[in-house]
């Protein structure tokens, strides 16, 4: 009823409005970007191929899993698809979880999560404890579809492993958030 996730091409708002008629899709505007289609990023409850990635993890090879442009699924007798996109922050805090990894790594376009995002305020954000993610959640601080995922990710993650870390960093700078540098 609500879709958040962004997907497709950037358009302007004339473009989106017109394709929104022709198609019935939902489109809305993206931080100062632009315009793209929206559609449901339903919560991960299961990783269907949790067991063929802990038998490869477990033999010591490195997984890549859980990434977006997988098929949500339902199960009704077998597997049925649902026209939507897999909340990969939340697939990846899932299986970190189940597989009792150290830390959770979510590597996005920025090298820090920020505070007033896109403005003059903006504010890169060192660390955060998870009350402190929680009161800019509640601030709208993060954008539905883009970073508010990832934080709420990494928050599920820390709740449910006490013991674990989470880190939010761009590819480039990985190495250095690992070391707790960056990110």
């Amino acid at each position: 009823e609500n879709p958040t996730k962004p997907v497709g091409a950037f358009l302007t708002e004339e473009e989106a409005r017109a394709k929104a008629a022709e198609t019935g899709w939902a489109f809305k505007e993206d931080a100062g970007r632009g315009w793209r289609q929206v559609v449901a990023s339903p919560k991960p409850v299961r990783v269907v191929e949790f067991d063929a990635i802990s038998a490869r993890v477990d033999a010591g090879y490195v997984v890549v899993s859980t990434g977006g442009g997988g098929v949500p699924v339902f199960e009704e007798g077998g597997y049925a698809g649902v026209p939507a996109v897999i909340d990969k922050d939340r697939s990846s805090a899932l299986l970190a979880r189940e597989l009792g990894a150290d830390m959770l790594v979510i590597l996005t376009a920025v090298e820090k999560v920020c505070v007033n995002f896109n403005t003059p305020e903006q504010q890169e954000l060192n660390s955060m404890t998870v009350a402190e993610a929680q009161k800019y959640i509640e601030e709208g601080q993060f954008a539905p579809g883009s970073m508010l995922p990832k934080v709420e990710a990494c928050i599920e993650f820390v709740q449910q492993h006490p013991e674990g870390k989470a880190l939010i960093t761009s590819l480039e700078c990985a190495a250095d958030g690992l070391k707790g540098k960056t990110g």
